[in-house]
């Protein structure tokens, strides 16, 4: 995932609501959820919660497929796969590029 794309996705995690949106998806897992199924677990209007899940949906951390007249949601495996992934790679890379001296012990001495 290069730095633009993680920064997107980043800024699409960045509100608690759709942090949210995306724990009740995994909770839902065996299932799609309709907006109303995820409305239902939260305080917020359906508007609302659609607002947020569209900002889930372009970051491409949720996938829609439609269902009659409603659209159902999951979340999207690949991108949370890559997602991890750049994680890992992004926390890793800025731990090994601080020199040894400037770490602090976990534990002081005693």
């Amino acid at each position: 995932m290069q730095d633009d794309e993680f920064a997107d996705v980043m800024r699409a995690l960045g509100h608690p609501v759709r942090l949210s949106i995306l724990r009740i998806l995994a909770e839902k897992a065996q299932h799609e959820c309709c907006c109303t199924d995820v409305t239902e677990c939260l305080p917020l209007a359906q508007s609302t919660v659609s607002q947020h899940i569209k900002v889930l949906l372009d970051a491409g951390l949720v996938e829609r497929h439609p269902q009659g007249t409603r659209n159902c949601y999951k979340l999207s495996p690949g991108r949370l796969d890559a997602l991890n992934a750049a994680f890992s790679g992004l926390f890793s890379g800025l731990v090994a590029d601080i020199a040894p001296a400037q770490r602090r012990p976990e534990t002081e001495p005693a």
